[in-house]
Formats: structure tokens, C-alpha cells, sequence
């Protein structure tokens, strides 16, 4: 629900927090174990993510670091969630010295992003692989540089049981309730905190528009660093909910009443070469909020909604999630969330908006989206749009709300479920391509899979409805 402060911040112009003591100054290339040392860490958590978003890690001992940075560590793939078979050789995670952070809540354990490699080659469906790749080719090719900020939004629930922690997080107007806030204090000021210490300071934090709901804002940065702070923020949360004696949890629509959880992506594209200059700035005088969009952020949005059916699967990858997308009026009385591919102003009725700001809000994605291959899919789209000069049409000045659905005529609907979602990204040549075909091809394998234990699950709702047919 956070509108991302952007005007004076830049990847190269601002100063990041230190993640290391006072008077200690790491270089860029300072190894693994020099890192560790620093920071007094005695263990590592090599980490990196699957298909499917779940963060795998190994702890391993800062003695061994060294030989890890070198040989990696070793994963079984099919393990994880991977297009591969138990007769596959050995996934190597390398670990990136550059992320290492200390655990603020567990100051012995150090947490590192990791890229995988396969026979000495990197594994072409690894995400944060894909999504690296891709910026590096963005910015060898075209001199561009893409930056992602995320709006992550969470439930705090009981340990023990799907229930919401708060017993007087009752309201039913709840978003922005200073009460609720102040009643969680303990952990929000903790998980601030933790931020802070491991080098992403957060600027805001919220109470959002269900009952027992949070929402954590930082600093927009570099899409992979912003990735691997996505991911770490994640587990932050999790594990400090936990020491509070509750349960953090990112399901995009845990209860059927309220407000489901929404990861929007506020997006802009710099150029490298000249002072980092945001190329989706227009310089015009502006009438509407999209008059401060250039023409090739325009595209970039006209590439974002061409492509929106396909890239659901990315953006929207879990069964429940179309629980939130397909939602009737919640209890706070939007769903916040959009049925239709449409653009407007500084309007959140649609799914992308475009506040008073040269920035893109792709309000589409929920928090099942796997970090990495988010900004991965949003620059694909995008940059198709670019390339082919996408129009997006003329932007909406509806209420989107206002019948409970989009009402232009001519948006295209987005997909009712995942298997839906999952054929149209197979139908979508190019956003594959875009994307990396051994990447998507594997995830629409395996979200297939899962899509069939889904199918083949009896409910509730089919014995009431139909047990006496």
C-alpha cells in the first residue's frame, strides 16, 4: 500500500548501510572466509532458491569456507524443486561473498545467496542464475540498468493454528491502525532493526488492510540485490515471528475474507553511462501521472500488459494465488488486487499504476512469487514491449472497483487459475525465450505436477455440494 520514495536514491549515489563493524572496510573482492572473519560469524548458510521460491541452504563451518567459495556445496536437485532426476549429478551452490550478512537474531550464523552450477556449467533453470544473466546482458548490450523495489506484505498468525495472532486485530477498516501496529511492536521494531544490521534499512513499515496484516518497505536498489534482500527479508520475518511465539506467513490469500498478500514491484530501468540518468523519466509538464512516463517506460508498460496472461505463471505462480486475483469484495471493501490487464495514473484500482512519480507499480504479483524469477519475467515483458514498440493504449481514469471487476472493454482477462496461467506462458514464445526456455519449460513442468495433486484433492465444498446429488 506504500508509495517507494525514489527521487534522490540511485544504486551508485547512495550510500548502503555497513553490514560490518565500525572502523572495519571490506573490499569488493574480499573472499568468503575474509568476510566471515570479519563479521564473526562461526557458521554459514549457503543458500539459494528453486523453482518454486523455497530458500534451501546447507551450515557449514567458516573453517571451511574457503573450499566452499571454490567447490561449492553440494545438492541433490531433484531434491529440491528442479527439472531434474535422482540420477543427475551433483548442483553446486557458489556462494557470493558480496551478500554475506550476519543473522542479528542468531549473531554466530552468517547467510549467503548462492548461484548453482552442473558439470562446471551454470544451471540454465536456476533463478538467481536467470535473473543474473539477464541483468548482465542488459547492461553489456544496451548499457541499461534495471531497479526493483518490493512492497512485501505478510499475516502474523498463531503458532500453532490458522489463526490471526492479534485477537483485537478485529477492525473492519483495519489498514493503518496505530493500535494494531503498537500491539506488535516487539516484533515490527526487532524486524526493523534486523534490517538495518544486515545492510537494507527499511524506511517504513504498516499495518495493511486485513486483520492481522503487515507490510515492511525498503530502499529500491539493483533487481538482484533487491532479489536477494526479497529473500532474506522472508526468512527475517519467519524466523523473528517464530521467536515471538507466532507464525509469518506470505500465502497469497490465507483467509477468503480479507485482503490477500500482494508483492508489488515498483520498476525503473537507468542508464549506466550517463549519471544513472532514469530513462522512464519524460521531463514533460504533466496533466496525468503517466505524462511523467517517457516513451520507451510507456513501451516497457505496453510490453508488461501484452504479455500479462504468460506471465502470470511467474508472477501469480501458486494455486491459492488466484484465490486473490479472482477475489470478491473483501471485508475492507477492495481486494487490492486486479482481474483485468490495465494501466492508469496514480490509481491502485488497476494493475499497473503509475504514481506521481517516472516509475512503474506493477501491482499484479503476490507474495508466492519466487524472488529472482519476478524481476526476471517484469524485464523480459518489459523489454519485449520496448523492442516492438508496444502501445499500451490510452491509460484508465475508471474506478476499477466500481463493479467489482474492469470495466474497459477491450483489457485482457487474466487467468482464472494456474493451469491457466500455465498454458498461456507456454503459448507465449517470445516471453519463454525472453526468459530462458529451459527455465520456464521446467517450471510449467513441475507447476503441472503440482497442479494435478490439486485436481485429484477432495474438498469440503464438493462433499456439501454434492454428496446428496
Amino acid at each position: 500500500m506504500a508509495a517507494l520514495t525514489r527521487a534522490t536514491l540511485s544504486l551508485h549515489g547512495r550510500r548502503a548501510a555497513s553490514r560490518y563493524p565500525a572502523g572495519i572496510r571490506m573490499m569488493s573482492d574480499a573472499s568468503l572466509a575474509e568476510r566471515a572473519r570479519a563479521l564473526g560469524v562461526k557458521y554459514l548458510l549457503i543458500s539459494f532458491d528453486d523453482l518454486f521460491g523455497t530458500t534451501r541452504s546447507k551450515l557449514i563451518p567458516t573453517t571451511a569456507a574457503e573450499s566452499v567459495e571454490t567447490d561449492g556445496a553440494g545438492f541433490a536437485g531433484f531434491a529440491a524443486h528442479f527439472d531434474m532426476t535422482p540420477a543427475d549429478p551433483d548442483m553446486l551452490a557458489i556462494p557470493d561473498p558480496s551478500t554475506l550478512v550476519k543473522l542479528p537474531w542468531d549473531k554466530e550464523i552468517g547467510w549467503v545467496a548462492s548461484n548453482l552450477v552442473v558439470r562446471g556449467q551454470p544451471l540454465l533453470q536456476g533463478p538467481r542464475n536467470r535473473l543474473k544473466d539477464m541483468c548482465d546482458d542488459l547492461l553489456e548490450s544496451r548499457g541499461l540498468v534495471l531497479k526493483t523495489g518490493v512492497e512485501c506484505e505478510f499475516f502474523l498468525l498463531n503458532k500453532d493454528s490458522i489463526q490471526i495472532a492479534d485477537g483485537y486485530d478485529t477492525a473492519s477498516k483495519p489498514c493503518y491502525d496505530q493500535s494494531a501496529l503498537m500491539r506488535q511492536r516487539g516484533f515490527v521494531c526487532e524486524l526493523n532493526d534486523a534490517m538495518q544490521e544486515m545492510g537494507f534499512p527499511p524506511y517504513q513499515t504498516d499495518h495493511e488492510d486485513a486483520n492481522g496484516q503487515f507490510e515492511c518497505n525498503w530502499h529500491y536498489d539493483h533487481a538482484l540485490t533487491t532479489a536477494d534482500r526479497h529473500c532474506l527479508f522472508k526468512f527475517t520475518a519467519k524466523s523473528l515471528a517464530a521467536k515471538y511465539g507466532m507464525r509469518a506467513t506470505f500465502m497469497p490469500k490465507p483467509f477468503s475474507n480479507l485482503t490477500g498478500n500482494g508483492c508489488h514491484v515498483h520498476v525503473t530501468l537507468h542508464c549506466a553511462k550517463n549519471n544513472d540518468i532514469n530513462i522512464f523519466k519524460s521531463g514533460k509538464s504533466r496533466e496525468d501521472a503517466t505524462d511523467l512516463l517517457s516513451e520507451t517506460g510507456k513501451y516497457f508498460v505496453g510490453g508488461l500488459l501484452a504479455h500479462a496472461r504468460g506471465l502470470c505463471a511467474i508472477t501469480n505462480p501458486s494455486v491459492n494465488s488466484y484465490k486473490r486475483l479472482s477475489a470478491p469484495v473483501t471485508a475492507s471493501g477492495a481486494t487490492w488486487a486486479p482481474a483485468t490487464a490495465t494501466w492508469a495514473g496514480n490509481n491502485r484500482s488497476h494493475m499497473i499504476r503509475i504514481p506521481d512519480a517516472p516509475r512503474i507499480e506493477f501491482r499484479l504479483p503476490d507474495m508466492s512469487a519466487n524472488p529472482y524469477l519476478l524481476p526476471s519475467g517484469i524485464l523480459a515483458a518489459g523489454m519485449l514491449g520496448v523492442d516492438g514498440k508496444v502501445d499500451p493504449g490510452k491509460p484508465s481514469t475508471e474506478n476499477a472497483y466500481a463493479s467489482g471487476t474492469e470495466t474497459k472493454e477491450d483489457a485482457i482477462t487474466l487467468p482464472a487459475n494456474l493451469l491457466d496461467s500455465l498454458r498461456a506462458l507456454e503459448d507465449d514464445k517470445k516471453l519463454c525465450r525472453a526468459i530462458g526456455k529451459e527455465c520456464t519449460d521446467a517450471l510449467v513442468k513441475l507447476r503441472k505436477v503440482q497442479w494435478g495433486d490439486y485436481t485429484r484433492h477432495l474438498t469440503k465444498w464438493e462433499l456439501t455440494h454434492t454428496l446428496d446429488c
